[in-house]
């Protein structure tokens, strides 16, 4: 465990003023606007809470999921009674010739009326596992869905965490840019005082504004790349708010196994990835729905009860209960069943070839994140040497043109090397915290 960026604790120049100080990544001085609204600090935890309570894609994933437990119930249901309850009343009148002994109303019309009160209840007995094929296909999807709900947490908490060193890399990035500044504005006074007693021409001061100007254009480049970046991690945790806020420097753990072998971290992922196992709930479920539909070929049996109170009078209903016991066989539909099979069949190929073809991007995920870790781990060893050959290449340089010996061309390059090496550094930690995130999400594993 080492910070994330271990060499802002050297100084990048020996003999500047302001590179006496590290630069922190949470700025120990503030422009006065700033000191007149303190900025909060967003650390990586707090990051990774706030995608969890407000990114839009897992409340998605949350609402799929429910939705995919809803229809197990619903297909559930068919094996549970239905109970129906019903109730009429119906009243006629027609025009009477008088003879019928009907009983009429004051306008010569016959009136009828009569009240129908009824319940039933029907029950499935068996369908050769139409019914239950299906409901278990549907907890199968539901399944399925339940882990796609998962991977996708592990997919945004990734983002996350990626965008979130991105943004911290930026933010070291502008105090790289604010020091060279300042180192560059160091050298200005210094070729004005050599310029003003005739030990150096008058072009090596030009030369040295135009380097002020340029370090000025890279810090305000460097500010927007930063605010830009900050922008990024508000979207990645679903957050719409202000950007006014510094990042908190962490450390860069390493990934538990990240030295075994490509072979062995495949199997962790195999065992681990969310994906892998919803593509596996997909696999059953439609085996269990190709069966489902297998079961049209055969009747189905149910049986149910149904009971009836009915008759002109209110007061007093005539009763009655009726059973009974059927079949239902759809036994020639024209191929329907059939066909239904051969497309389900179809279609499990289909899902089987993106399984396979998961599993093969799921090795290559990982053995692509091993190889960027140990890559990136490399590159911060050689840049931080880069960088301490480059701070003791600018001292000579600074000493030399002092001396009068040297010329503000090798001044200007010691400091351009300089802060390209300071640049490099902050990339080469940046690209070694994005490995191992990636590392881990290939992995199946949470941040």
């Amino acid at each position: 465990m080492r910070p994330f960026f271990p060499f802002l604790a050297i100084p990048l120049l020996a003999t500047a003023p302001a590179y006496a100080q590290a630069p922190a990544l949470v700025p120990t001085q503030a422009p006065a606007q700033a000191q007149a609204r303190p900025q909060r600090v967003l650390t990586l935890k707090d990051a990774l809470r706030t995608a969890r309570e407000r990114q839009p894609q897992l409340r998605q994933a949350q609402a799929s999921t429910a939705a995919a437990n809803a229809r197990v119930d619903q297909n559930f249901s068919s094996l549970l009674p239905q109970v129906s309850a019903s109730a009429t009343y119906q009243r006629s009148l027609r025009d009477s010739d008088g003879d019928d002994g009907l009983p009429t109303t004051s306008s010569g019309f016959i009136s009828r009326e009569g009240l129908n009160l009824g319940a039933s209840v029907n029950q499935l007995i068996w369908d050769f596992g139409r019914t239950t094929g299906r409901w278990r296909a549907s907890q199968q999807s539901a399944e399925a869905q339940g882990a796609t709900e998962a991977q996708t947490l592990l997919d945004v908490l990734a983002n996350v965490q990626t965008v979130y060193f991105n943004a911290l890399a930026q933010q070291a990035l502008v105090q790289v840019a604010q020091e060279t500044l300042e180192n560059e504005k160091a050298h200005l006074a210094q070729a004005q005082a050599l310029v003003q007693v005739g030990n150096k021409p008058e072009i090596d001061l030009l030369q040295q504004r135009t380097a002020v100007a340029n370090a000025q254009v890279q810090l305000i480049q460097a500010r927007n790349n930063a605010a830009t970046s900050k922008a990024q991690l508000n979207q990645a945790m679903g957050l719409e708010g202000s950007t006014h806020y510094t990042l908190q420097d962490e450390v860069v753990g390493v990934v538990e196994g990240e030295d075994q072998s490509v072979e062995a971290l495949v199997d962790l992922a195999f065992q681990g990835r969310p994906d892998l196992s919803a593509s596996e709930h997909q696999l059953r479920a439609q085996e269990l729905q190709i069966s489902a539909t297998r079961a049209n070929y055969w009747p189905s049996f149910s049986a149910s009860v149904s009971a009836t109170d009915s008759g002109t009078n209110p007061a007093n209903l005539n009763w009655g209960v009726t059973g009974q016991v059927g079949l239902s066989w759809q036994i020639f539909q024209g191929g329907l069943t059939r066909a239904q099979v051969r497309e389900q069949q179809a279609n499990l190929s289909s899902i089987q070839a993106q399984r396979d073809a998961l599993r093969q991007q799921v090795r290559l995920e990982v053995e692509r994140a091993q190889l960027s870790v140990t890559a990136a781990s490399e590159s911060v060893a050689a840049a931080e040497e880069a960088l301490t050959n480059a701070r003791e290449r600018l001292r000579l340089a600074e000493g030399r043109y002092r001396a009068g010996v040297g010329n503000i061309i090798e001044l200007s390059d010691a400091q351009l090397s300089a802060t390209n090496a300071a640049v490099q550094r902050v990339q080469a930690a940046y690209n070694l915290a994005t490995a191992r995130t990636e590392l881990a999400r290939a992995l199946g594993r949470e941040p």
